[in-house]
This record gives structure tokens, C-alpha cells and sequence, in this order.
């Protein structure tokens, strides 16, 4: 997407490198990858009451510990794998969390549909645009958000409550929660604009 170099970036990410690569390269963009999808939703899992530099900081060292985010394979395995990743000093070595990797990939694989059909289908498809100025506008947590954490509670998903829910959807793409003055809110919003003309 390029370096959203001019103009004022969303105040979350600072001026902290780790923050702005990813703000710049990846938050908001519209992602309808499975795995992708099923990486991000491990990721804001693992965020859960820690820092998201210390998340995007061990985020490298969790691919390679989870078989890239394959969740095809990581559903094939059993608990003497969470165990070498509780011995795993590049990890965030909560066992709830660990565990929760495996059973997410084994209940990704049981939806009736792909992942991206699934977590797109509470916003209908279509990235929703939203027009914020100022961050303490952004929400916690929305209704579309709140339906999204029930639907994927209700198939047997761990770590996937509301605000969690409403971090990933804008890690994702699925609401574009930019500031109207950030570089990246325009980008966004033409990603989302061609993928709907696209469909």
C-alpha cells in the first residue's frame, strides 16, 4: 500500500517503527485471505492485555512456531505441541491462548463456509467507511462486532469477544477506522471501492 508519508497518521501509532509499518502497510486494508484472516484473528487473541508493539515485536517468531498460520495443520495437532510452545521464550507463553490457536484452526475448518465468508458476511461484504476526526470517537466495540464475537463463540472460537472482535475487523479491513485526515484512509477506502466494483 506505501508509506503514508504525508499528512498526519492515525495518533495511535506514534512514532514508534514497529507501529507505523504495520499502520502504513497492512491496518484497514481490506484482507479476504483465510489464512490471513485466521492469523489476524490469532494476533488480536493474543493482544489480550498485553501491548500490540509487544504482539507485532513476537510476531515473526509466532509464525514459524505456528506453522505459518496454517490452520489446516495446526488443526491436526494435539497439546504435546502447546507444550513446546509453552517452553518457547519467543512466544507469549499464556497456555489459554496457546490453546486457543489449535482450537480456532480446528473450528475454522468445521465452519460450513470459508473464513472469509464467514467474518465478512457481519458487514455484508463491504468494507464499512467510517469518518472519524478524532481518535476517541473510534468504539471499543460496535453491534457488527458484538455479532461477529457471538457468531464465532457460537462455532466453538476462543479469544474472540467483542472488543477483540472490533480490533480485528479493523486490522482486516472491514471497517475502515482511519482518521479522515490520515494518508491511509483514502488508500482504504479505494481498496474497498475496487474490491466492491470487482464482486
Amino acid at each position: 500500500m506505501g508509506e503514508a508519508s504525508k499528512g498526519r497518521r492515525c495518533g495511535w501509532c506514534g512514532d514508534n517503527p514497529w507501529h507505523i509499518r504495520y499502520h502504513d502497510e497492512e491496518w484497514g486494508v481490506p484482507e479476504r485471505d483465510d489464512q490471513a484472516l485466521f492469523e489476524r484473528l490469532i494476533l488480536e487473541g493474543m493482544q489480550a492485555g498485553l501491548s500490540w508493539l509487544t504482539v507485532l515485536k513476537k510476531r515473526q517468531h509466532m509464525r514459524g512456531a505456528f506453522l505459518g498460520f496454517d490452520f489446516r495443520a495446526l488443526a491436526e495437532a494435539d497439546s504435546a505441541l502447546v507444550e513446546q510452545w509453552m517452553q518457547n521464550p519467543g512466544l507469549i507463553r499464556n497456555r489459554a491462548k496457546l490453546d486457543s490457536v489449535i482450537t480456532n484452526a480446528k473450528a475454522t475448518i468445521a465452519l460450513p463456509e470459508s473464513l472469509s465468508d464467514f467474518v465478512w458476511s457481519v458487514v455484508d461484504g463491504t468494507p464499512l467507511q467510517n469518518r472519524w476526526r478524532r481518535m476517541k470517537d473510534v468504539p471499543a466495540e460496535t453491534a457488527a462486532s458484538q455479532a461477529l464475537s457471538k457468531a464465532l463463540k457460537g462455532r466453538g472460537f476462543r479469544f474472540v469477544g467483542p472488543v477483540i472482535c472490533y480490533a480485528f475487523m479493523q486490522s482486516a479491513g472491514l471497517v475502515n477506522d482511519h482518521l479522515l485526515d490520515c494518508p491511509a484512509y483514502g488508500k482504504c477506502a479505494a481498496l474497498a471501492h475496487s474490491q466492491t466494483q470487482a464482486n
